[in-house]
């Protein structure tokens, strides 16, 4: 299996409910170091994973939509914990739509899977991976 993986950041405010998060249920914030890594059982006829400049493109629009919102407010998340395993699974969505929708290219064709980690600390993350549509791309 080939993986090719992109790195950016993102910067959000937000609460959780619930006595299991303990001081966490006051508004806090977080950034977030994002890995999202694509993954291909053979490399394209260019001899390419994805290409690396579109895959930064899509991940940097799709963080773009929470950079320095209070998470709380968006009604996409209303009654929902918007932890970081939660937010690993919603990257992973919209960067799968993207792929859906052409937004890699024709080099996105042949992709597999993706896996999503949000980097909390250096000691600290979480993570979703999953398998694409075959028709991926």
């Amino acid at each position: 299996m080939y993986s090719v993986n992109v790195r950016d950041h993102f910067m959000i405010a937000h609460s959780f409910r619930g006595e299991a998060f303990g001081p966490a249920q006051r508004l806090h914030g977080a950034t977030y170091v994002v890995d999202l890594e694509f993954r291909r059982a053979e490399l394209d006829a260019d001899g390419m994973v994805v290409d690396i400049a579109r895959a930064t493109e899509v991940l940097r629009s799709v963080l773009g939509e929470f950079n320095l919102r209070n998470l709380d407010d968006d009604p996409a998340f209303e009654g929902r914990n918007t932890t970081t395993e939660f937010m690993a699974r919603v990257i992973f969505d919209r960067v799968a739509a993207r792929i859906a929708a052409g937004g890699l290219g024709p080099h996105a064709s042949g992709l597999s899977g993706l896996r999503v980690r949000l980097n909390e600390s250096h000691v600290a993350w979480a993570a979703y991976e999953g398998a694409l549509p075959a028709e991926a791309g």
